[in-house]
C-alpha cells in the first residue's frame, strides 16, 4: 500500500488545451478516493496521468515516497481497472486473471495460488474455465478485478469500471467493490460521472470542472456544504435550488418577500440563495408558495417539481404526502441555507 501525492499536477496539449488546472492533493494510505465531474472536466486524464498513461505536463507526482513522473506505468506498482474490462477473449478466466503474472516471469505454483485466492474473494470459482463470452457483465467486471488483485498492487486505479453495467448490477457491484477495498485496503483512486457512486464509494470525493478542482471533502461535506454553485447542482438528485436573490438588509429578497432567516455576510448586491429539496416541507403555515407542476412517485418518496417566484424548484415528500398539483405553502429552517456569490459561484 501506499498514499498518492499529487504538487500542482498539470496537463496541457500541444495544441493549448488545459485539460487539468494545477491539481494538489493527497490520497492516504489506504483510503478510497473518487474523481467525479461530467464529461470533459479532466478526471479520467488525471486518473491517467497517475497511471503513467499520460505525460505530465508540469509538477510532480510521488506514490509511496518515489517521484514517478517519468517512470514507466509496469514500475509503478499499480493496476488498473477499465470501463471495457479488456479481457482477452480467446482465454479463459482462470488465463485472464493470471495473465500479468505469467508475464513477470512468477512461478506456475504461485499464480496458480494468486488466482484461486483471488477467485475465492470475487466468487469465481465456478467460472474459472469459461471464457469471457460465457460470462455476464458483473463476472467480467469481477474478472477484470481478479486481475488487478493477484498483482498485489499499492494503488488500484478504477477508470468508470459500472458505466457499461444496467441500473440494477451496477448498484451491486458498487457495493462489492466498496467492500473488497476495505477487506484488502488498497489505496484506491476511482473515476465516475456518476455523482451517486461518488456518494456511496468515496472516503473522500475530489469534484473536477473544466479541469480544475471545486471541492475536496467527504461525502456529508460535499453535499452539506459544497464550495460553489456547481458542486450544489451537481452533487444531489434532485440538485440543489438555485434562486438568484438581492441583498436587503444583509438579508435574501426574492420579489420584495425575505426569504431567508439568517444575516448574509456579503457586500454584494446580489446573491444565489440554495435549498436541498429535501430540507423543504410542506407547511400550512409557511409564509412561501410553491406552484407544483409535476410529481414523480420514487416508491420509498416522492418528487414535488415546479416554480417558486417563477424559478424551477423541487421538494422531496413522503410517501404518505396527500400532496397535488397546485399551490401549496412551504418552510425550511435556517440551518438548511446556503449562499452562493453571483459573480463566481462560490460558496460565501
Amino acid at each position: 500500500m501506499a498514499k498518492v501525492t499529487l504538487s500542482n499536477i498539470t496537463k496541457t496539449y500541444p495544441n493549448g488545451t488545459q485539460a487539468v488546472q494545477p491539481a494538489t492533493f493527497e490520497i492516504k494510505d489506504g483510503e478510497f478516493v473518487v474523481l467525479v465531474g461530467p464529461s470533459g472536466c479532466g478526471k479520467s486524464t488525471l486518473l491517467r496521468m497517475i497511471a503513467g498513461l499520460e505525460d505530465i505536463t508540469s509538477g510532480e507526482l510521488f506514490i509511496g515516497d518515489r517521484l514517478v513522473n517519468d517512470m514507466d506505468p509496469a514500475h509503478r506498482d499499480i493496476a488498473m481497472v477499465f470501463q471495457n474490462y479488456a479481457l482477452y477473449p480467446h482465454m479463459n478466466v482462470r488465463k485472464n486473471i493470471g495473465y500479468g503474472l505469467k508475464n513477470r516471469k512468477i512461478p506456475r505454483d504461485e499464480i496458480d495460488r494468486k488466482v484461486e485466492e483471488a477467485a475465492s474473494v470475487l466468487n469465481l470459482e465456478n467460472y474459472l474455465d469459461r471464457k469471457p463470452s460465457q460470462l455476464s457483465g458483473g463476472q467480467r467486471q469481477r474478472v477484470a478485478m481478479g486481475r488487478a488483485i493477484v498483482r498485489d498492487p499499492s494503488v488500484f486505479l478504477f477508470d468508470e469500471p459500472l458505466s457499461n453495467l444496467d441500473a440494477k448490477l451496477r448498484n451491486q457491484m458498487r457495493l462489492e467493490i466498496k467492500a473488497l477495498q476495505k477487506r484488502l485496503g488498497v489505496t484506491s483512486v476511482y473515476v465516475t460521472h456518476d455523482q451517486v457512486e461518488a456518494m456511496t464509494m468515496a472516503d473522500q470525493i475530489i469534484v473536477l470542472n473544466q479541469g480544475k478542482i471545486e471541492q475536496i471533502g467527504t461525502p456529508a461535506e460535499i453535499y452539506a456544504q459544497p464550495a460553489s454553485t456547481f458542486v450544489a447542482s451537481f452533487m444531489g438528485a434532485p440538485p440543489m435550488n438555485l434562486l438568484t436573490c438581492k441583498v436587503v438588509e444583509n438579508s435574501a429578497v426574492l420579489d420584495a418577500i425575505k426569504l431567508s432567516k439568517n444575516i448574509v455576510k456579503t457586500s454584494e448586491e446580489s446573491i444565489i440563495f440554495g435549498l436541498r429539496p429535501e430540507d423543504v416541507v410542506l407547511d400550512e403555515r409557511g409564509q412561501n408558495t410553491m406552484q407544483i407542476e409535476v410529481i414523480e412517485d420514487l416508491g420509498a418518496y416522492r418528487i414535488a417539481h415546479g416554480k417558486f417566484f417563477g424559478n424551477d424548484f423541487s421538494i422531496n415528500v413522503t410517501k404518505e404526502s396527500e400532496i397535488t398539483l397546485g399551490c401549496h405553502s412551504i418552510s425550511w429552517s435556517e440551518n438548511a441555507e446556503n449562499f452562493f456569490e453571483t459573480k463566481n459561484g462560490k460558496r460565501i
